[in-house]
Formats: structure tokens, C-alpha cells, sequence
């Protein structure tokens, strides 16, 4: 088995992993706000980040070298987060992982001012496809659309934006800084938020939140073995299998149908994603693969920066 065809099993254990994450949040979610979910989540998730954060032997301090940068990451990280899973909470499997594959297409569209990275014609023309397939799926005007819809876009542009930032700082920032500072946001600020919206757990409610958790972190570790054996324009992609899992969930766990809107706004946002790829693979530079150079989903305390992974345990 040759070491693109090993990350590509890797990558599609990790999204399947994940998959069942997003399955756990909508069942938690049907109990419990975002916010005090994301709070019992980050809490679980300090055992686990700390096992990983004692690895660091970077030199320097715990002060960021871009203190606005990482607030700003920080502070988008909780807002993508609340929004994800709300969104998977609220929405259809399908319609959810839909919206946020938009995120390549975002991640290539913000470059350009925050990199000032070059997107060509055919780039360009791939994203204006990729954003055509989201109205396909969302259908505005036929479709009565929520706040779920709204926090699903949200939190497509936040997991972008978190990533682009972390491409334009995360080589002169420790690990642990741009690991630890999201967590702590997200625990504080859910924290405050506790005393209006707690509501009381049964074990089995803790259980779900740490298996939430847990899955995000396996399932990082999954992507951080296929990047490590496969080249970035074979794994990336493989985050679209999620569609199938979407389906398959979704149809036997809460009866949902995926209508013909959804399939063919899908197919669009997948097609174009898979060409801005393939086009950032043509062009053999890492200083224009905004793209295959992202490797962090991009929300949810759970799942750790790939990327950062990958440089740490080099």
C-alpha cells in the first residue's frame, strides 16, 4: 500500500470519526445549549490537551509573539464554535456539512488580503461555483431559513478565518499558545454564560459531552497520521466522504431525506473545492496552497490544530 493510499484510509477514519462527533453533538444538542455543552467539552478536553501540551519543548513563554492575532483566532474559535454546533444541533446532517465545505472556498477568498496570496481567474471562478452550490442547498426564498442556517454560514467563515490567521502566525507562535488560548477562551466565556443557561445532567448527558471530546481528539490524531503519509492534495479532499456519513445518519438515526437541492448544491461545492486543490497542487509553491495548507477543521474544543501537530512531532 503506497503512502498516499495509508492518508487516505487515515483521512477518511478521521472524518468518519468525526462524523460520529457531529452525530453526538445533534443528540446532545437536543438537550442542552451550545454553550453549556462547549463548556463541559472544553472542560473534558484539558486531560486530554494536557497529555499533548507537556510534549512542548519549544523555548519562550507562554506570551504571544502576535498578541492580537491569537485574541483574535481566540475569540473566532468560540464564536465558530457556538455557531457549529448549533448548527448540527438545529439542522439536517446533510445541510450542515454543505454549507461548511465551504470553507476551502473561504480560506482561498480571505488569502488574498490577509497573505496576499494571488488567486488567479480559474480559482476565482471555482469559489463564485462553490458559493452558487451553497444557495442551491440553502434555497433562499423557498426555503424558510433559521437561525440554524445563519449559525452554519457562521461558522463556515469562522473556521476559514481561524485558519488563515493561524497560517499567517502559527510559525512564530509556540504550540501551546496557539493550542491553549483558544481552549481557555472558549472555557472562560462559557463559563460566564453557565448561570443562564445551565441545565442539570444525568451521567449519561456527561458521558455523551466527554465522548464528544474524546472523538475530536482521536479523530485529529487520524488526520495528523494521514498528512504524515500523504500529500496535502490527497488527504484534503477526503473531507468531503463526510456527505456520505451525513446521509447515512442522518436517514437512519432522525429520518431525515436529502433532497435533490442539497445532492446537486453539494456536488457543486465539492467540485469546486476539489478543483482549487487540484490547482494549488499544479502549482508546486507552498506560498500559494492557502487550501491544502489548512489542516484544522476549524471548530469545536475537541479537535486540535493539525498543522501545529505535524511541527511539533517532526
Amino acid at each position: 500500500m503506497s503512502d498516499n493510499v495509508k492518508g487516505a484510509v487515515f483521512a477518511l477514519c478521521g472524518f468518519a470519526i468525526f462524523a460520529i462527533h457531529d452525530v453526538l453533538v445533534r443528540i446532545v444538542g437536543g438537550s442542552f445549549s451550545p454553550f453549556q455543552m462547549l463548556f463541559f467539552t472544553s472542560l473534558l478536553s484539558f486531560p486530554l490537551l494536557t497529555i499533548v501540551l507537556v510534549q512542548d519543548s519549544t523555548h519562550g513563554t507562554m506570551q504571544p509573539k502576535h498578541p492580537w492575532w491569537v485574541a483574535l483566532r481566540s475569540l473566532v474559535m468560540v464564536g465558530a464554535s457556538i455557531c457549529g454546533f448549533f448548527a448540527f444541533a438545529t439542522l439536517p446532517l446533510a445541510q450542515v456539512y454543505a454549507i461548511l465545505f465551504m470553507v476551502p472556498l473561504l480560506v482561498t477568498l480571505m488569502s488574498i488580503p490577509l497573505l496576499g496570496e494571488k488567486v488567479g481567474a480559474h480559482r476565482a471562478a471555482a469559489i463564485l461555483v462553490g458559493l452558487a452550490g451553497v444557495i442551491v442547498v440553502v434555497q433562499p426564498g423557498s426555503t424558510q431559513l433559521g437561525l440554524g442556517h445563519l449559525a452554519a454560514v457562521l461558522a463556515a467563515f469562522g473556521a476559514a478565518l481561524q485558519s488563515v490567521i493561524s497560517r499567517k502566525v502559527g510559525n512564530d507562535e509556540r504550540p501551546v499558545v496557539m493550542m491553549l488560548f483558544p481552549l481557555l477562551a472558549i472555557f472562560v466565556t462559557m463559563g460566564g454564560s453557565l448561570a443562564f443557561v445551565y441545565e442539570p445532567m444525568a451521567l449519561i448527558d456527561i458521558a455523551g459531552m466527554a465522548s464528544i471530546a474524546v472523538l475530536g481528539f482521536i479523530a485529529t490524531f487520524c488526520l495528523v497520521a494521514a498528512y504524515r503519509k500523504g500529500e496535502a492534495a490527497i488527504v484534503a479532499p477526503m473531507q468531503y466522504s463526510q456527505i456520505i456519513w451525513a446521509t447515512i445518519y442522518g436517514s437512519l438515526l432522525f429520518n431525515e431525506q436529502v433532497t435533490t437541492s442539497v445532492l446537486a448544491g453539494s456536488a457543486l461545492v465539492i467540485t469546486s473545492g476539489l478543483y482549487i486543490v487540484a490547482r494549488e497542487a499544479i502549482s508546486g509553491t507552498s506560498s500559494n496552497q492557502p487550501v491544502t495548507r489548512t489542516r484544522s477543521r476549524g471548530f469545536a474544543p475537541g479537535s486540535l490544530r493539525v498543522s501545529t501537530l505535524l511541527k511539533w512531532r517532526k
